[in-house]
């Protein structure tokens, strides 16, 4: 039976009997013990009845202690002391030894599950480790990571000069478990072999470390032994790490002394290496290293004006189809840089124009194409092209394309003056980029421009004249520059060499000529070939087609059965789910 008793529900006593239909309206001033406490038992030993009132917003702001998802209480000094961990800063040396060690897992799941894409993205991050680098934070990476007996350990650290270095796990919140857990991890770790991946990897550092401190002869000693070593593994795992070794290996002969084009540089005895390492690429079907060291080799050749080996490279082998883009816009404006030295400047410019749209939009890569752009101008001035003026108005290439806007309006006007005086003026820039020689050639083409600009001012015009304007010798050479810019097509005129002067044709439609039409032509080839590599490029999963195929030919032979128990009457519409169309 229910207690007569009524039973207290803050200050004053309240009726709430079992079967009470009126609500209780609850007050915030009741006492906190009454509020938040259990129910108690009263001396009569019956028990009081506490009802619990939900806080309101604003003491859940101001109340500091809290519970979190265990039970536990967070007290105010574990508060602040969180605070003050989230305040205080990184040691920066911590943090790029961890990055290093980030890629390590990645050069792992590129070894188990075969995809160079882990690899890549392990180089990636070198370009965010190279600025933080020291012999220190390189030592400490390879003490945590080898165990003390590793003679790999032992030759990088007497690569960095830090032989001396002890050898020391690393202390790490993971291993702070159990005294027993941690001899048993710190057991197993030191079992484990370093995959030959990570060593080449730390050598990778190891020569930037020698390239960003200009220590040239080091680091050509120690990439050396680096390829010594590639050379004994047999493992296509390390394509992408060799191809920018040897890459690294090429740039410390380059800045040695002799500089090219001496014939003593250390260039010419890096040729036979680099011979070999592609011979062996070629054999290993190591595309990476393939490419790179061809891309080397053109460099290596043109640094030296060995032209001609240049060009018996490029016949006798075949460059890549798979090979990465960036290998490829290189290999396009080397490829370009000779043929425009042979004097074939449409393939030249076939070639510099594929480079300059391959090359990599960011902005590390602006170096790259602007000597591109800058080799182009020039191919296209020595075909008698104007090149566009939104060239030139590139942000990224305007104030590169300086010098070569003053000798684009030099040719375009055919002023042979002016063009001197600009050769003369920025001479030392051309030397620069390697232009001046083709440069030098511009001066048959701004006089046949002079000459193509005077046919559409004058319809008859003097040979005397024309030796005048254009600053010739004499006579007979405008005559014989007329004569050949005739036969060439660069200008519709007759020349009598009687009287001594040059008789223009009437101008007709451009539109009648196939001038447009090969234009349009030239484009579509571009974007047809240009759809070809994109469709080159894409990436399949190795024999999806295979498993494709096997599972069409097990539902075929599927329904071959369902279909051959339906007419021997072992099967009905009701065992097919009610979905089978009768056949």
């Amino acid at each position: 039976m229910p207690s007569k008793t009524p039973h207290t529900n803050g200050n004053e006593p309240v009726e709430n009997g079992v079967n009470g239909t009126k609500d209780v309206e609850m007050k915030d001033d009741a006492p906190t013990s009454l509020k938040g406490g259990k129910g108690k038992k009263s001396k009569d030993g019956e028990e009081e009845m506490t009802v619990v009132v939900p806080p309101s917003k604003a003491s859940k702001l101001s109340s500091s202690p809290g519970k979190d998802q265990e039970g536990d209480v967070v007290m105010e000094g574990e508060e602040q002391t969180a605070e003050d961990d989230g305040a205080v800063k990184v040691d920066p040396v911590t943090k790029a030894v961890s990055d290093i060690k980030n890629s390590f897992p990645l050069l792992e799941r590129a070894v188990t599950l075969f995809d160079a894409r882990f690899t890549l993205r392990a180089l990636r991050s070198i370009s965010s480790i190279r600025k933080r680098l020291t012999p220190d934070i390189l030592a400490r990476v390879i003490t945590e990571t080898y165990p003390s007996t590793s003679p790999a350990a032992k030759s990088l650290l007497v690569a960095i000069d830090r032989e001396d270095a002890t050898f020391s796990k690393p202390n790490t919140p993971e291993m702070e478990v159990d005294s027993e857990s941690k001899a048993t991890k710190s057991g197993k770790k030191e079992q484990k072999d370093i995959l030959p991946e990570v060593d080449i990897f730390l050598g990778v550092l190891i020569q930037i470390h020698y390239l960003d401190k200009k220590d040239n002869n080091r680091g050509a000693v120690f990439s050396q032994h680096l390829t010594d070593r590639i050379h004994s593994l047999n493992r296509r795992t390390l394509d992408s790490l060799s191809a920018r070794v040897y890459f690294y290996y090429s740039l410390f002969c380059e800045q040695m002394q002799p500089l090219p084009p001496s014939p003593a540089s250390p260039v010419v005895s890096l040729r036979p290496a680099l011979l070999s390492a592609l011979r062996t690429a070629v054999l290993r079907k190591d595309v990476d290293t393939q490419s790179t060291v061809i891309v080397l080799l053109l460099r290596n050749y043109l640094s030296t004006s060995h032209i001609n080996q240049a060009d018996l490279l490029v016949t006798h082998t075949k460059f890549p189809d798979n090979a990465s883009n960036n290998q490829v816009a290189r290999y396009l404006y080397y490829l370009g840089r000779i043929r425009a030295i042979q004097l074939r400047y449409t393939e030249a410019h076939q070639h510099l124009t594929a480079a300059t749209r391959k090359a990599p939009s960011s902005p590390c890569a602006a170096g790259f194409s602007q000597s591109a752009t800058k080799l182009k101008l020039v191919v296209e001035l020595l075909m008698g092209d104007i090149p566009e003026r939104a060239t030139f108005r590139d942000a990224s290439m305007e104030r590169a394309l300086e010098p070569y806007l003053h000798l684009v309006q030099a040719v375009r006007v055919g002023l042979l003056g002016e063009f001197e005086s600009t050769i003369k003026q920025h001479s030392e820039a051309f030397r620069r980029d390697g232009t001046y020689t083709l440069i030098l050639r511009l001066r048959q083409n701004v006089i046949k421009t002079g000459i193509r600009m005077m046919s559409l001012s004058y319809s008859r015009i003097s040979l005397r004249d024309i030796c005048i304007r254009l600053k010739l010798e004499s006579e007979e050479s405008a005559e014989y520059i007329v004569a050949k810019a005739i036969r060439d097509g660069v200008i519709e005129a007759s020349l009598d060499r009687e009287r001594g002067f040059m008789k223009s044709k009437e101008v007709g439609d451009v539109y009648a000529t196939r001038e447009p039409g090969e234009a349009f032509h030239e484009r579509i080839q571009a974007c047809l070939s240009l759809h070809d590599e994109s469709v080159k490029a894409m990436r399949f999963p190795m024999n999806q087609h295979r498993l494709e195929l096997k599972n069409a030919q097990e539902a075929r032979e599927r329904e071959r059965e369902m279909a051959k128990e339906i007419q021997d009457g072992d099967l009905d519409e009701d065992d097919l789910g009610g979905e089978f169309e009768g056949m």
